[in-house]
Parts: C-alpha cells; structure tokens; sequence
C-alpha cells in the first residue's frame, strides 16, 4: 500500500513555491502537516485536511471559516488520489477566489509525483523480490513455496536453460565504500545494458547472475567478453567473470552457483591474468580441488614430495607444470620455459628418475598431474 511519507511531501513543496509566492502545505491521511513552507507548522494538525479526508473532496476555506476552526487560515484544500484512494491533502494558502486555480495545478502535479513514486516503489520492489528470486534458486537463501508461480510474475523463464555467473570486484586494495561504490555501478550497468538478466548481490564483492545459454557454445564465450567489456569501463572495481557449468535438476542452478565460485579459484590459479574463467574450461582442475584431503591426497601428493626433496631450487616441479600447461608438448614447453628441447627432456628424464615414474605411460602422469594440481589447489605456489 502507498504511504505518502514526509521527505516525498516536501518536494512537492518546495517544487510548488518555486513558482507560487504563497504558502503549499501537504497533509497525510491523518490530517497532520508532513511538509510546509512554513515550517514551524509541520507537526500540527490541520482542520481544513480533516474536513477534506472525511468529505473526499476540495474545502475552501475563506476568513470566516478560519476564524471558527483552529489554526486554520483562509485557503484551498484538496485531496491527493493514489491507487484509487485518498492518501493525503495539498493546501494553499490565501483567498479561495485568488488561489484556486493555481492549487488545482499543484494538485494535479503532485498527484504526477505520487505515481511516480509508486512506480519507482512497484520498481524497487520487484527488484528486490527478483534479488531473492536469484538467491534462492543458486542455493544461498532456503527455498520458499511457489517458486515457479513467483518467479512467473516475475518474468524469470525458468524453463529456459540457464547458468549461474559470477561477476567479482576483484581489486582486493579497494576500501568497503569503494567496493560498495563498485558494485552499485555494476548493478546500475547491468540494469541498464543488459535488462533481462535476473542477478543480486550475494557478498560486497559478488554479484549473482542468471546467464541464459544461447545455441552455440562460441556465443557464450563471445557474450562474454562483450559483457566484460562493457562492465570495464574506466575506474575501479574492474570486474571478474566466472562461469559455472549447466546441470539438470531443481538443484541445477545451486550446482551451478558453487562451480562457478571453484572456477574462479581455479582461474585464478591456473590463469591468473585472464579476467573471465568458465568452468567448462576449467573442469578437471575444479573438479580435482575437491580431492585435497584424506589418504587417498596423500598417496596422490607421495611422488611430488619424492620429487620436491631433490628439487630444492623448484626447477623440476616448474619444468612438470609448463610441460603440463602445453599439453605435455615438447616445442610449446620448452618455449615457455626458454629452454632448449634437449634442456626439457633431460629434466623430464630426472622427473622420473626420482619419482619412480615413467612419463610416457598415462597412469603415471595422471599421478603426477593430479598431484600438482592437489599441491596448486593448496596455494603451493609453483617457482617461476
């Protein structure tokens, strides 16, 4: 239900006696003053509103009248319409004769201002209901009853197929009203360039998005960067996309929600420069994020310490992860390490020399590929 509240009541004040040279008050619906050009008078209660609230129609008041009522000076009064009832009064002050066309103005433009205020609170509410929509469906908030009527008068199509997004403020030197400040202006981005995407703040630094899945998986990528982009911008708070991966059920966009969160930790490992990670990208390294505890870690890890106690320097461990990162290709590998092809072989030699591995056979790298990964996951950071 609309409430005309005091700080609304004002505007339509000081907008009117911009224009007009004499006194605009506006009541509520219990006939006390909310907002005046005079302000001592805000608080009291005004006669004339009362006569409007129970008449449901203008009363003018000339000097006679005001002399029999309680502080009440001569003017017009009439009521102020919003959803289909009265929920308050605008008066002016001086003689009805003199006055009365000028208040039918202001009244017709304060009644403007209402509907807009309703609208912008009918706005301000769907967007909140369609924030918790968001929360709900990702798993962060318990889910209520009706979700799929609730989200229908929302306009969230949830049969159309979907992913959770992660967008980051990743600038971890930012100040909390910086980082606020960032995400307003991300939200106030998203609304304006991108209006049918459902999202909501799940921390400070996160934000929540419902990503609908177009035909091809390239568009995906493409939309993307594009959004990336547009999102930049100039200033702080550049931003950090996530993608999470696409899973069936009721459960599905929970699922999705949590990938994409492992998938930015996993970019951030593995890609520390990129500024958008997908999960489908990034899945055997997610997926391997989950193994870091237990026996079965430790027996993966086993041939990575063997190697780290004669790899003092990292050397040997740096060589595995590069040789790793480019597919276990000689040429790239060696490139990236700026080493010759020789150099790279004879270091994938004592790789398995020490581990007990051969490097050749799929089991054994797996082993020492997993244990990298375990290692990598746990913020070992691999030497450069």
């Amino acid at each position: 239900m609309f409430l005309l509240d005091a700080s609304l009541a004002q505007s339509i004040v000081d907008r009117a006696m911009q224009i007009l040279r004499t006194n605009v008050n506006v009541m509520d619906e219990r006939g006390l003053i909310i907002a005046s050009g005079d302000r001592a008078r805000i608080g009291s209660r005004h006669e004339g509103a009362l006569l409007v609230l129970a008449q449901g129609r203008a009363v003018e008041v000339d000097a006679a009248v005001a002399q029999r009522l309680h502080d009440t000076r001569p003017g017009i009064n009439l009521p102020l319409r919003a959803e289909g009832r009265v929920v308050g009064v605008v008066g002016l002050s001086g003689e009805p004769d003199a006055v009365r066309q000028q208040a039918e103005l202001v009244r017709l433009a304060a009644e403007t201002m209402l509907e807009q205020a309703q609208w912008m609170q009918m706005l301000a509410r769907d967007q909140r209901l369609r924030e918790e929509l968001v929360l709900q469906l990702i798993g962060v908030s318990p889910p209520g009853a009706g979700l799929d009527d609730w989200a229908s008068r929302l306009g969230v199509d949830l049969a159309r197929p979907c992913v959770a997004l992660l967008i980051e403020i990743a600038d971890a030197s930012l100040a909390a009203d910086a980082v606020l400040a960032a995400q307003q202006r991300l939200r106030r981005l998203l609304a304006e360039q991108e209006p049918g995407l459902a999202c909501a703040p799940v921390t400070l630094r996160e934000l929540a998005v419902l990503m609908p899945l177009p035909a091809a998986e390239s568009d995906l990528r493409s939309r993307l960067q594009a959004l990336h982009g547009r999102l930049g911008g100039e200033g702080s708070g550049q931003p950090c996309l996530a993608l999470g991966g696409r899973f069936g059920g009721d459960d599905g966009l929970a699922r999705s929600w949590q990938s994409a969160r492992a998938t930015l930790q996993a970019g951030r490992r593995h890609r520390p420069q990129a500024a958008i990670h997908c999960y489908d990208e990034l899945t055997l390294p997610v997926l391997l994020a989950g193994l870091g505890e237990g026996w079965r870690a430790d027996e993966l890890r086993r041939p990575l310490r063997r190697l780290a106690q004669q790899d003092r320097d990292g050397q040997l461990r740096c060589t595995l992860a590069a040789w790793f990162a480019h597919d276990m290709k000689a040429a790239p590998s060696a490139g990236a390490l700026h080493v010759h092809r020789n150099t790279l072989e004879y270091r994938l030699r004592r790789i398995g020399e020490i581990t007990g591995l051969d490097l050749a056979r799929l089991n054994d790298c797996l082993l020492l590929f997993i244990g990298l990964e375990l290692d990598v996951a746990e913020n070992r950071e691999i030497p450069q």
